[in-house]
Parts: C-alpha cells; structure tokens; sequence
C-alpha cells in the first residue's frame, strides 16, 4: 500500500518509541560491525564510493576555499540517504539470507516516492548550506583564503567571530538535520510510510533517548572526522560500518511492527 505523503498523522499511526541506556551505543557498533565483516565487497564497496566522493568534493573545495566547510558540513546532512543499501543488506542478513550487492541496488530501484522526497530534501538542504557558507565568508571575511595555510591560518589566529558564529550556526542546523534523519531513512526502507510520518519518528526517538543519541552522535561525529583525518581514506571501513550501525539503532529505538511492510519486504 502507497501511503500519500500530505495526508495528516492520526496519533494512533505513530509507532512506540524504545528507550536505550548510553551503553547501546557500543553494542549497535559490535552490531554494525558483523554487519559488515558478513556481508563482506557490497558493503565495502558503499565505502569505497563515498571515499571517491568525498575525494573529488575535496578537489573541487581546493580551487575555492571558502566552500570547504560548508561542503564538509553538508556531507554530514546527505549521509544518511547514501547509506539506503547498507540498510538493506542489514535487513537481508535479519532475514536470514544473504546479502548480495544487487539487493543495496534494489533499495533504490524499488525506492518508495517518500524515500526520493526526502533523498531530495537533503540534498537541497545541503546545497542551500553550502551556498549560504559562501556568502557569509564573502561578505564577512575580509582576510584572503587563497591557499589551506590561509584557511588554517584565519581559522586560528584571526581575532575575528565569523567562523566560531558560523560554527555555532552550524552546529544547530546539523543538530536538527541529525535528530530528523537518524531513524527516518531506515524506517523508510523497512516500511510503507509517508516521509512526514519517518521525520516525526525520528524526533521522537532523539527527544526520548536525549542521553542516547547524543553518545550515538558523539560516534558518528568521531568517525567521520577520523575518515577526514586520514584523507578520506578512514570512510572505507568506518562509512559501511556508521550505517550498519545506524539499522541497529533503527531496530532498537522503533517498534514498527504494526506499520504496512515496503513493498518487496519479506
């Protein structure tokens, strides 16, 4: 059944929220990570991907400074979708079958209308954040960023409050962006329900599990900037593993089991 996203949500449609102690964390990481190690090159290959990504959004950053943190910052806003086929395969192997790289082909082929609305979102999201760090360093830094020493050097040893208010600023958008996608994207794959409906869950589960979810973000705070640190190259193992990771948290924080299956679930 094909829910329409501008229909309202009855209070009896929304699916109970789990509580999980902070030690959660580690065991959805243990999860994520025989997840991973199972189910082996499809999942590797979702890392090896956004580390190719991830290199030419650096180059293209190179020619023009200025776009570096707002482009860092809005990988984090479009990670979650990009994660939609690590999410099957964790399905799959809940199932009991094994997963093959067709089946992460298949989440997006068969991807619900609610699932590319807010895949869309996201990116114009992101786009928006990228495009607004651009003018707030044009009209708002005098200094010249021509080179990553300028950049560093502004960043350190400029007395001026842009970037720490940039900063702040970003920190809240990225919050948000956090709380209404750490579940929803999950929850659109497993179930026949309307982007509003995931958006709101995702809410819920962040408002309830506060403690939770900021260790859980702590994490995935830690392993991107690790994959950062080391040029990228950090995203193949710990990408497929965050998203791994990120089913779990779905399974244990959303009782959806009187929601409508996605079409082709077992």
């Amino acid at each position: 059944m094909n829910q329409d996203p501008d229909v309202a949500i009855a209070p009896g449609e929304l699916p109970p929220i789990r509580k999980a102690p902070p030690a959660a964390v580690l065991r959805w990481i243990q999860l994520g990570w025989n997840d991973m190690r199972r189910t082996g090159w499809p999942s590797l290959l979702h890392g090896l991907i956004v580390t190719i990504a991830s290199l030419v959004i650096v180059e293209i950053t190179l020619l023009f400074w200025p776009l570096l943190p707002g482009a860092v910052s809005g990988f984090l806003f479009i990670g979650p979708i990009l994660a939609t086929g690590l999410y099957a395969l964790s399905k799959k192997l809940e199932l009991g079958e094994r997963p093959r790289t067709k089946d992460a082909v298949d989440a997006w082929r068969r991807g619900c209308r609610c699932l590319y609305v807010l895949g869309l979102l996201l990116v114009v999201v992101a786009t928006l954040w990228v495009g607004i760090t651009k003018l707030i360093f044009y009209f708002f830094v005098e200094a010249e960023i021509d080179r990553p020493m300028d950049f560093l050097y502004y960043v350190v040893l400029q007395g001026n409050d842009t970037f720490m208010e940039w900063t702040i600023l970003a920190g809240l958008v990225i919050a948000l962006m956090y709380s209404l996608t750490v579940v929803s994207v999950q929850m659109l794959v497993d179930r026949d329900v309307t982007t509003k409906l995931a958006l709101i869950t995702s809410l819920r589960a962040v408002s309830e599990n506060p403690i939770t979810m900021f260790a859980w973000a702590l994490f995935l705070l830690l392993a991107t900037t690790l994959s950062i640190a080391t040029l990228m190259l950090g995203f193949l193992i710990l990408y497929p593993l965050m998203g791994h990771a990120s089913w779990h948290v779905y399974r244990d924080l959303v009782d959806a089991s009187d929601l409508p299956k996605r079409s082709g679930s077992e």
